[in-house]
């Protein structure tokens, strides 16, 4: 980290040869070997959320009617909770050792336990034991995931050049989206094929194995692409200046562990926490709850609220890039400022146009439900990393993402749908994500925006030689350049 010191004359100059110029080759790679990780997640999740019904038929089919899918849901629930211990195991772990080890370690995990859900044996075969390997794998899923979005955020964001990094960023949440788009359609194609060839009872009998054996070929190609990213350059000159310098620990810019993150970041990791949660209370509210939502309270069949959100999913997608390259020229915090906004005005009309019941309502509500939840995802992956330093932004983000999406947004499904039942107001929903959008707005009021600016603890990463040398022409009057925040060492005249 840089040597800090009062007087202006001892802070560090930026030469040419400290800025990083980033190769768009290597960007599109890192970025592509990235987003897959993304997408297999996303993709599970999308087949666990519309199979949620046959697997409990699958594995709990001793337990009364009721209890057998809450069993099977809590499957979900579980890989949540543990989804903060994989975090604070490898967050840290990957600001010691590198993001792309880490990475490739969590898509390993997450595509073998995917697959391997997809052999278990049946309670037909060994009674309710069944749920046991079932609630096991979904926990290894938790744990992988626990440090996946943290360490794909801090990778794609550190690859990124300061000008374009909402942009490029921003590719990162496509992949969950479409993951999660891919995942309920493999399960409806799957449904249809096997149906019309065995009858009604496929899906039980064999069918709902399928999509989960699906992620070894995907899984393949998701573990070639992480072992062809290359390593942050941002993570290599931290590290490098790093083992160079004696840094002790009170300095924030140096590498911490989780009780060094949360004493001197603990604002930062606030204001990421309440941002998080307001953008998974609306995300998770449009993936994992509306299946069940339009099933029980609109009445829409289950391959009817397929229809209706995959492509709602996947033209939310491709406005990301979009509003990321927004966020570049207009700043990260307007653009979290629509998100918040947007929830509070149209999610009320959204589900009020929901119950009128027929598919093409449904579909504009949908639609509606997907503007502040596209506004909040672009621009996740370049706002929420660049809160932290580069020597801690992997265990930082880990720690803040995964609190919040274990406490608020893995339990949107369940709380909206319990307030239902406690009020008997099928808005509750609405209100619950309305409520974390507030929350959302007054975090931005606490919120340094980073857009334009080298991320905290690194230096300046510019698309050509030309840009570093501009940049390091003006570093005396640009306001966004602080070297004294930079790995440089004091040069001396």
């Amino acid at each position: 980290m840089s040597q800090h010191s009062s007087a202006a004359s001892d802070h560090p100059r930026l030469e040419v040869d400290d800025v990083i110029v980033v190769d768009k080759k290597r960007v599109r790679t890192a970025i592509g070997g990235t987003v897959v990780g993304n997408f297999m997640e996303w993709f599970d999740f999308g087949i666990y959320g519309y199979l949620a019904v046959t697997l409990a038929v699958v594995f709990t089919s001793d337990l009364p009617e009721p209890w057998g899918l809450l069993v099977t849901l809590l499957g979900f629930a579980i890989s949540f909770l543990v989804r903060p211990f994989g975090g604070f195991v490898l967050g840290p772990l990957g600001d010691r050792i590198g993001r792309q080890k880490v990475l490739f370690l969590t898509m390993a995990m997450m595509a073998t336990a995917t697959a391997l859900i997809g052999l278990l044996p049946g309670s037909a075969a060994i009674g309710l034991w069944a749920i046991v390997p079932l609630y096991l794998l979904k926990m290894v899923q938790g744990f992988s995931t626990g440090g996946e979005y943290a360490g794909a955020t801090t990778y794609v964001s550190e690859f990124s050049p300061d000008r374009s990094r909402g942009f490029w960023s921003s590719w990162l949440d496509v992949g969950s989206y479409v993951g999660f788009a891919a995942g309920a359609s493999a399960v409806a194609i799957t449904t249809a094929i096997t149906t019309s060839i065995s009858g009604e009872n496929a899906m039980v009998e064999y069918g709902w194995r399928i999509p989960f054996l699906l992620a070894i070929p995907l899984g393949i190609v998701a573990i070639y692409f992480r072992l062809r990213i290359p390593e942050t350059p941002s993570f290599e000159q931290t590290h490098a200046a790093e083992a160079a310098q004696e840094i002790g620990s009170d300095d924030p810019l140096a590498r911490q562990g989780l009780r060094g993150i949360v004493r001197h970041h603990w604002r930062a990791l606030l204001i990421g926490i309440a941002l998080v949660a307001a953008t998974n209370t609306a995300g998770y509210a449009l993936t994992s709850y509306m299946p069940t939502y339009l099933e029980t309270e609109v009445g829409i069949s289950n391959l009817g609220a397929a229809v209706a959100t995959v492509p709602v999913l996947l033209v939310m997608s491709a406005t990301l890039p979009l509003i990321g390259k927004l966020s570049d020229r207009i700043g990260r915090k307007p653009v979290y400022a629509i998100a918040a906004g947007s929830a509070v005005v149209l999610l009320v009309p959204a589900f009020l146009i929901m119950q009128i019941g027929e598919l093409w309502a449904v579909m504009i509500a949908l639609f509606m439900a997907a503007v502040p939840v596209a506004f909040y995802v672009a621009i996740s992956a370049s706002a929420l990393p660049a809160l932290f330093p580069t020597a801690s932004r992997f265990g930082a983000m880990a720690v803040a993402y995964n609190i919040a999406v274990s406490l608020f947004g893995g339990t949107t499904p369940l709380f909206s749908q319990a307030l239902i039942e406690w009020t008997g107001n099928t808005l509750m929903p609405a209100f619950y994500i309305m409520f974390f959008a507030a929350l959302g707005l007054l975090a931005l009021l606490a919120m340094r925006e980073t857009a334009r600016r080298p991320l905290l603890g690194s230096v300046p990463a510019v698309e050509t030689p030309a840009e570093a040398e501009a940049v390091v022409a003006r570093q005396d009057d640009d306001p966004l350049i602080d070297t004294s925040t930079m790995p440089l060492e004091i040069r001396r005249p």
